[in-house]
């Protein structure tokens, strides 16, 4: 009888030890299915670099095809690809090129950091102050839906032709963007988080800093984002409209120099130059951004 218990007992911390390493080794394999891996250099040129290469490439030939078959025969309103990249190739010999870019690039970017700093604040306020969001929260939607471009009369009235003209119509196109994500990132965040943080001590400042801004971050980021569109669309309504020589010539300026002159070329120039400075800003910053929120909560798959 002794015996018999004896193995059965030996049978059973057996199973159990084979249950616990199957276990283990389940774990194992799923920890090394999540892990982040690094995908193959190929892979990334098929996936991440063909795709937009081959669109521009389309996007050139259908540009040529319209020019070269007289489908729009007119120069003065559709200047070949050739002759764009013509005028900008003698502004980089003339050393204006990056001129261009960096005057309207730097003012973006610090116009934009000014928007974080005040934007972020303003939209941890009205999301955590029931009265406060009753009170503004309608505004800032309301800002937020008005065109840029709107701001510009009233700001060159209030502030003359100079930069601080140009820092303000940022703030007051992208300050609302960038609250009202951070408030929607905030609404999003489980009630669950916010009693664990509580009961583990972390509340008022601490709670917000621990615990509601990670959690809403991937609203907050999005906010972001579209806070840099409208700064950045904001300030070339301010270049185009309030050209002035000592505010320097940015893309907006090279865009209505070009109108001016009645120099399509030009004019397709700052359009497209517009246009790679935002993807250029995109791609650099916010894909990281975003890759980053979205690993550190564990979809990989989706970054």
């Amino acid at each position: 009888m002794a015996s018999t218990e004896t193995t059965t007992g030996a049978v059973k911390e057996s199973g159990n030890g084979q249950d616990l390493a199957g276990l283990e080794a389940g774990l194992d394999a799923l920890d090394a299915q999540t892990g982040p891996t690094r995908m193959p250099v190929r892979q990334v040129l098929v996936q991440k670099v063909l795709p937009p290469f081959t669109a521009v490439v389309l996007v050139l030939l259908v540009w040529q095809a319209l020019v070269t078959f007289k489908i729009v025969d007119d120069p003065s309103k559709l200047p070949s690809p050739g002759a764009v990249w013509d005028v900008a190739h003698q502004a980089w010999l003339e050393g204006e090129l990056l001129g261009y870019i960096w005057t309207s690039v730097s003012r973006g970017l610090l116009g934009f950091l000014f928007a974080l700093l005040i934007g972020t604040p303003l939209g941890l306020i009205v999301a955590r102050v029931r009265f406060i969001r009753a009170a503004i929260g309608p505004i800032l939607s309301g800002l937020q839906s008005l065109p840029s471009v709107a701001w510009v009369p009233p700001a060159v009235i209030w502030l003359g032709l100079n930069n601080s003209m140009m820092y303000t119509v940022i703030l007051l196109g992208a300050v609302p963007s960038i609250a009202n994500g951070l408030v929607s990132g905030v609404d999003q965040v489980p009630p669950l988080f916010l009693r664990a943080g509580r009961t583990m001590g972390a509340t008022g400042l601490k709670g917000t800093w621990h615990i509601v801004l990670p959690a809403a971050l991937p609203g907050y980021v999005a906010g972001l984002k579209q806070g840099w569109a409208f700064s950045w669309r904001s300030l070339m309504a301010a270049e185009i409209i309030a050209s002035f020589p000592d505010l320097g010539v940015g893309l907006g300026q090279l865009l209505e120099n070009g109108r001016n002159a009645s120099d399509m070329a030009m004019v397709f120039e700052a359009i497209l130059l517009i246009l790679l400075v935002g993807i250029a800003i995109d791609l650099l910053i916010f894909s990281p951004l975003e890759r980053w929120v979205l690993r550190s909560r564990g979809l990989v798959g989706r970054s």
